[in-house]
């Protein structure tokens, strides 16, 4: 009975798998999720005998902000119960483990807040806005003590920074359960993965992991973590204001290829435009030379008459000329004679006068030429590459991870200084300035394109290493104070490259921004 019951469970697994990987095509991009790992923490409760400290137990917590973690209520039971325990906080990114202070516990919903008693300058993690659906990919992100064992640490080696330990699933669903609201999932976790995060293919928190469903190695494994619905209401009641984004998570490649298909529709609407343009224009020409030849026709014909009657007239004059001669009336002779030579010179200028059909091309060019300038109004509609600009967040173009900026306001100068203190550098025809802070664990390239309007930001999130070495490369280098002329822009331009080579080959996140002209009252916030 076993052995037919196995093959159909291990079946129906395998389809559970499929279905969820049809469900969810895009794979978790691992910058997104090593990112995320460096807001991750080990909570310890720490014993002490005299003046030596040893670990009695473990969890995991992550950074909602640079100082304050959190992670399960049940990992600080024991510390919460015998005053004689402390917390310790060890960063997986690098540097000094430090001691925790309890801020608030929930045993309601298993949530508990901790804040380090010591600078970290912890990454936060941003919270998922949007209600998970049944089948998406999950990473769990912790410290589970069955690897510390396989690796054989010991006491030490736990108060020392080491990686989390990232694992893979999906999605099963919202489940309520201990009187809290909890999703689940397959990710697998393990003692000491309590209080981690559970996060989505971006590195956004879908929830705190917290506990198991028993299965003796016989059942299909799953896991529970508790819902944004149980921690968003739970950091605000502490004053805590989360990073949440409630944004489609879509990965760089996939907007690369809107950006692709957008500009071949962009270059196949123009093509077609241009021979819509062309044609309409061809049709124009075709209307306007037939009008002309018609014209010239017309003006032919008339001159031509005109010849005629004056020859009419010559001869008439001529005959009356001829017989007053004739007669000997000389003063008749006179005036019919010169009625005829003024006949016939008319005849002769009518006839000489009357337009040649190659004039249509010149004439056509002309009118055309009169006609487009009719329609021109000298003024040229581009975005001001001057003044305050505001500028709006293009979410169909954009990958947001953290809270997004949804709007902001620049005031450009022509010269490429931005808010009369930031100035840019010009690297080619492209205004870039490239950021480095000292306090935060990422590097932001701003571009500016003043012929579109464009201004797109891009964040690399970094480990320390990598921010070190950029931090390093920024140092190398001063950048010029606004109004420092052409030579100094370009030089900045092509300083900050230093700092562009040592970056990974696509940024974390990418906001693309619209600019037009900016109201008056409205803020400066750009930077």
């Amino acid at each position: 009975m076993v052995s037919h019951f196995l093959p159909r469970r291990i079946l129906a697994l395998a389809m559970m798998v499929l279905a969820a990987t049809l469900a969810q095509p895009a794979q978790a991009d691992p910058a997104d999720i090593d990112a995320a790992a460096r807001g991750v923490v080990r909570v310890i409760v720490v014993g002490r005998d005299g003046d030596t400290v040893f670990p009695l137990s473990h969890g995991t917590g992550f950074a909602v902000n640079g100082e304050t973690i959190v992670t399960n209520a049940h990992v600080l039971e024991p510390a919460m119960q015998d005053s004689r325990l402390s917390i310790g906080i060890v960063p997986s990114g690098g540097g000094e483990a430090v001691y925790g202070r309890v801020i608030s516990v929930s045993p309601r919903n298993d949530l508990a807040l901790v804040t380090t008693t010591s600078p970290l300058r912890l990454p936060p993690l941003t919270l998922s806005g949007t209600t998970p659906n049944g089948s998406g990919a999950v990473t769990a992100i912790g410290y589970p003590l069955n690897v510390d064992q396989a690796q054989g640490l010991g006491e030490e080696d736990i108060f020392r920074a080491q990686p989390p330990v990232t694992s893979q699933g999906f999605l099963s669903g919202r489940r309520p359960s201990r009187e809290f609201d909890t999703v689940l999932h397959t990710a697998p976790i393990a003692r000491g993965n309590s209080g981690g995060p559970l996060v989505d293919s971006c590195g956004r928190v879908v929830g705190v992991n917290s506990f198991g469903a028993e299965s003796q190695g016989t059942e299909a494994e799953f896991f529970f973590a508790v819902t944004m619905r149980e921690l968003v209401p739970f950091l605000r009641a502490n004053n805590i204001t989360p990073q949440i984004n409630s944004l489609p998570c879509r990965s760089l490649a996939e907007l690369e290829e809107e950006e692709r298909l957008r500009e071949e529709r962009r270059q196949m609407v123009a093509r077609q435009q241009a021979e819509a343009d062309e044609e309409a224009l061809a049709q124009r020409r075709a209307e306007i030379r037939r009008s002309i030849e018609y014209a010239i026709f017309d003006e032919r014909s008339n001159l031509g008459f005109l010849s005629l009657i004056a020859l009419i007239l010559f001869a008439a004059a001529a005959g009356h000329a001829h017989r007053a001669h004739r007669d000997g009336d000389m003063r008749l002779r006179a005036i019919a004679g010169s009625i005829a030579v003024v006949a016939i010179l008319v005849a002769a200028i009518a006839w000489l006068s009357r337009p040649s059909f190659t004039e249509v091309p010149d004439r056509l060019e002309e009118q055309l030429r009169e006609e487009m300038e009719g329609e021109d109004t000298g003024i040229i509609e581009t975005p001001s590459a001057n003044g305050a600009l505001y500028c709006t967040l293009d979410t169909d173009r954009s990958r947001v991870l953290g809270a997004p900026i949804e709007t902001l306001t620049l005031e450009w100068g022509e010269d490429g200084c931005v808010n009369s203190r930031t100035q840019y550098g010009l690297d080619g025809a492209e205004w870039v300035r490239v950021l480095v802070p000292a306090t935060e664990e990422a590097v932001s390239k701003n571009s500016f394109d003043s012929q579109s309007g464009e201004y797109v930001v891009e964040r690399y999130l970094l480990d320390r290493e990598a921010m070190s070495a950029a931090r390093a490369a920024r140092g190398e280098f001063e950048a010029p104070a606004c109004g420092a002329g052409e030579e100094s822009v370009r030089q900045l331009g092509a300083d900050q490259r230093s700092i562009l080579t040592l970056l990974p080959a696509s940024p974390n996140e990418r906001l693309v921004y619209s600019c037009n002209a900016a109201a008056e009252d409205e803020i400066v916030t750009g930077n």
